[in-house]
């Protein structure tokens, strides 16, 4: 018989949920998200552009501002929906937004100069570990066994 001792210098390490480890990741994402877009701003240029009217190649319009709040908006949505959704929906929503934003990702670092090559590479880098972390607690989400239904009683006592 083996007895358990309590060391006292010993941490306890509790199971996390699947959902807590998702909204945590989406979180990281997003405030990461958020800082590359602002520590780009110290870059030279960006804020004559912003003057212009100007971002990246593209007039600033409603549209544009629009969908830059949608991009920005989608990973804070799934914080929400992380710790919300059924397992099922969970689980799905997870890999089809995760696997949409690794492209999208990457894609911050077109028509970049390689003198930018190391912001963008540790920023796009960190952002898809995340997202792999993401897809990978996603897919291996624990199932639960499934219990047969007890038979039907007739409320007939035999």
């Amino acid at each position: 018989m083996t007895s358990r001792t309590k060391t006292p210098n010993l941490l306890d390490n509790p199971p996390v949920p699947v959902q807590t480890k998702l909204a945590a990741a989406w979180t990281s994402f997003m405030f990461l998200y958020i800082y590359v877009d602002y520590f780009a701003l110290y870059k030279p240029g960006v804020i004559d552009g912003l003057r212009a009217g100007v971002v990246f190649e593209f007039d600033i319009s409603p549209t544009l501002l629009t969908m830059m709040l949608a991009s920005v908006a989608i990973p804070a949505l799934m914080v929400m929906v992380s710790m919300t959704l059924p397992a099922r929906a969970n689980r799905a929503t997870n890999l089809v937004v995760a696997s949409i934003c690794i492209p999208y990702s990457v894609f911050n670092a077109a028509g970049e100069s390689w003198n930018w090559a190391s912001f963008y590479g540790l920023s796009i880098g960190i952002e898809v570990l995340l997202l792999a972390f993401i897809l990978r607690s996603a897919w291996t989400w624990p199932r639960t066994p499934a219990v047969p239904a007890a038979p039907a009683t007739t409320g007939l006592r035999q």
